[in-house]
């Protein structure tokens, strides 16, 4: 399946979830709520989240470089879905 192969795995739904909840997030912010995250996986998430069109990456021209992340317009597209898998996982949890 086409989604899957772009917000599947491990990663990618915690990244998009925390961006979806907090609008705007920098790369030291998204290491930090994504549990056991390491740098490089999420950099490596990021670029490919980033190259798929899921989400927009600004760079500005300061020192230090400042670079944030936030969901593009079809990153949008996905509230719903995440929602409702948050939702499910709280269910889940309850349940437990």
């Amino acid at each position: 399946m086409t989604s899957l192969a772009v917000i599947g795995g491990k990663w990618k739904p915690a990244i998009l979830y925390f961006l979806q909840q907090h609008g705007v997030l920098r790369f030291g912010e998204l290491r930090k709520v994504v549990p056991g995250i390491t740098q490089k996986m999420l950099s490596q998430q990021l670029k490919e989240l980033e190259t798929d069109g899921i989400i927009v990456r600004r760079v500005y021209a300061e020192i230090p470089p400042r670079v944030e992340y936030r969901l593009s317009t079809l990153g949008e597209s996905l509230r719903p879905m995440l929602d409702a898998m948050a939702s499910w996982g709280m269910d889940y949890l309850r349940r437990g």
